[in-house]
């Protein structure tokens, strides 16, 4: 009997609740063996009724420790200097990492042996871990965070008619069978990590912002509100054939539908920095990290065929009806623009894709015509410095104008995104726009 603590011996004096955070560590390691009845100077001790403390130490690793490590474990009674000691011997588990249930897949419930303590593991060892167990692809591992909500993915999933209970959850594996929440989970769950960022620009470059939002919460959120935004800048341009009046929306709706879906459904979200959009006058541009999967080319997509990185969340957004098949998105948005002057760019390199979709009504003369300052717009400008708000009223006082052309005035100046307007009727006034 080795009677010398070390990285693979622990002494406990009585059953205490820290045996469950030794279980853990030797579990999560290479193993060893805890010896109940001996005590910190190396005393044996000895234990009162072993099979009661066996009973008690089993019923505290099974149900406070995840996932299940009970096969890992062995219990026995020996007799050590005429005294009863129990010993608890843990293999390395197979399912690593293992962690208190009460601490989750974090730092302060993750344990690791080293030397003669049990210490909590880093978030690296953690995430090796769970690559070395559940494979690298990301849908698959388990989430770091497993204290999830659902209010989004419920709202969606409701309006939609899709049933969205525990079933549902482990056919769809945002749980897996040790009822972990998956990556999957994390995406659709309140606490995803990923985010989208939205940049506005003002002119065709980056020289100047007008607006920057970063969205969060469920991908299914994020989905909505980013398409929301987006909106409110696709604006409408009305053109007359004879006597019938067109309207051109500056981007094609069923385009800036499909890029986004794309953008969310094909990212890797192995990495952590955010998607970005960005919204400039002649273009909008969608940029999702990942390049292409190997063995494909750009030009196998333009030809339709996709090979789906995130399958489990192609096939979730599939179900709520928001995609049809993979490989229909890109042809859809390349027809969106048929006939219409200019075509969609993509270009993708080893690590993003980028979807590039041209302003249909934007033209270089006439919108830097648009977009010059008046100087009764600088003028209204320069109040709004040492006011927070104005309203009609204001400008045609400021500016000695009647009612309708004040009403004119701040209509363009929103249109050209340099005020925002709040309020209806009586109520109605106008800020700044807001800047990063």
């Amino acid at each position: 009997m080795d009677y010398k603590e070390s990285e693979t011996v622990e002494w406990k004096t009585i059953v205490v609740e820290d045996i469950r955070k030794e279980v853990v560590a030797f579990a999560n390691c290479n193993g060893g063996k805890i010896l109940i009845g001996i005590n910190d100077q190396g005393t044996v001790v000895g234990v009162d009724d072993p099979d009661e403390a066996m009973l008690q130490v089993s019923n505290m690793v099974r149900d406070g420790i995840k996932p299940d490590v009970t096969m890992f474990v062995r219990y026995k009674t020996e007799d050590i200097q005429g005294k009863q000691i129990l010993t608890i011997e843990v293999q390395r588990g197979s399912n690593r990492p293992y962690y208190l249930s009460k601490k989750g897949m974090r730092p302060e419930g993750v344990y690791v042996r080293q030397g003669t303590s049990s210490v909590p593991s880093s978030d690296t060892a953690i995430r090796a871990m769970i690559k070395e167990t559940d494979g690298d692809r990301y849908e698959d591992l388990r989430s770091l965070t497993q204290d999830l909500t659902f209010q989004a993915a419920n709202a969606e999933f409701s309006k939609r008619n899709v049933a969205f209970a525990l079933p549902q959850m482990k056919t769809l594996e945002l749980l897996n069978r040790e009822d972990i929440y998956t990556n999957v989970g994390l995406l659709l769950s309140d606490q995803c990590s990923h985010t989208i960022k939205v940049a506005v620009f003002q002119g065709t470059d980056q020289s100047v912002f007008k607006d920057r939002r970063e969205f969060c919460g469920s991908l299914l959120q994020q989905l909505n509100d980013v398409y929301d935004y987006i909106s409110t800048y696709n604006r409408t341009q009305a053109t007359f054939d004879k006597l019938r009046r067109v309207d051109t929306k500056d981007y094609p709706e069923v385009s800036i539908r499909e890029a986004l879906l794309n953008s969310l459904v094909h990212r890797d979200y192995s990495y952590s920095a955010s998607t970005l959009i960005r919204i400039y006058d002649d273009r909008l541009e969608f940029v999702s990290l990942g390049g292409l999967l190997t063995g494909v080319s750009l030009d196998d997509i333009l030809l339709g065929l996709s090979v789906c990185r995130n399958p489990k969340l192609a096939n979730i957004f599939y179900r709520l009806e928001l995609i049809e098949s993979c490989g229909t998105g890109i042809r859809k948005i390349l027809s969106a623009y048929s006939g219409l002057g200019s075509t969609p760019t993509i270009e993708a390199t080893s690590n993003a894709f980028r979807m590039i979709l041209p302003n249909v009504n934007y033209s270089t003369s006439l919108h830097a015509d648009y977009m010059e300052t008046s100087d009764q717009e600088q003028s209204v400008l320069n109040l709004l410095k040492r006011r927070e708000y104005i309203t009609r009223k204001d400008v045609e006082d400021v500016l000695q104008v009647a009612q309708t052309t004040s009403g004119r005035l701040l209509r363009r100046m929103v249109d050209k995104l340099l005020l925002q307007k709040e309020g209806r009727g009586k109520s109605t006034r106008y800020r700044l726009l807001q800047k990063p």
